[in-house]
């Protein structure tokens, strides 16, 4: 998904388009697209320079980091980002990172891609540890049981066995 610059001369256009989740994801996400991804854009154009602000939205399917389970996350992500012509982009080996450079990107041969933008959205908007619920209990550490659905009759206390000796001088 390419956006072409050169479509865009006005000082400030618009952007808004709707893409199918083959469009958007990648194999090896953590991740999976599972419903359409709106994406509304307002395109600031200086000389070479320009701005993307606006939103996407869609809904990211994720592995619990508990129980293991898929569940459906919602995505509403507020894009801000500035694009500069690949010509600028430093050829120094080491230098220092700008704080303007955190939200500055690159483009080449006029065109941006959106591919890229979204899923640097998505995973910014990922949690650390995802989580079907709040409450989820996850799975037996012996059996391997899904606790949320179903209880084990695993012991909840391990003994070590090579205390054993010590427990019989007590």
């Amino acid at each position: 998904m390419q956006l072409d610059l050169t479509r865009y001369r006005q000082p400030v256009s618009q952007f808004g388009r709707t893409f199918q989740p083959s469009e958007v994801e990648q194999e090896g996400d953590a991740y999976r697209v599972v419903a359409s991804v709106r994406v509304d854009l307002e395109i600031y154009k200086d000389k070479d320079r320009f701005r993307l602000t606006g939103t996407a939205q869609t809904e990211l399917e994720l592995a619990c980091g508990r129980c293991l389970e898929p569940f459906r996350m919602p995505f509403e992500g507020q894009i801000d980002v500035r694009y500069l012509p690949s010509s600028e982009l430093s050829t120094e080996d080491e230098r220092e990172v700008a704080e303007g450079d955190l939200d500055s990107g690159y483009y080449r041969d006029d065109q941006i891609d959106l591919n890229e933008l979204l899923r640097e959205q998505f995973y910014l908007a990922l949690p650390m540890k995802p989580l079907c619920r709040d409450d989820c209990a996850g799975l037996c550490s012996q059996c391997g049981t899904n606790l949320n659905t179903g209880t084990c009759q695993c012991t909840s206390q391990w003994e070590d066995p090579r205390l054993t000796p010590l427990k019989e001088l007590k």
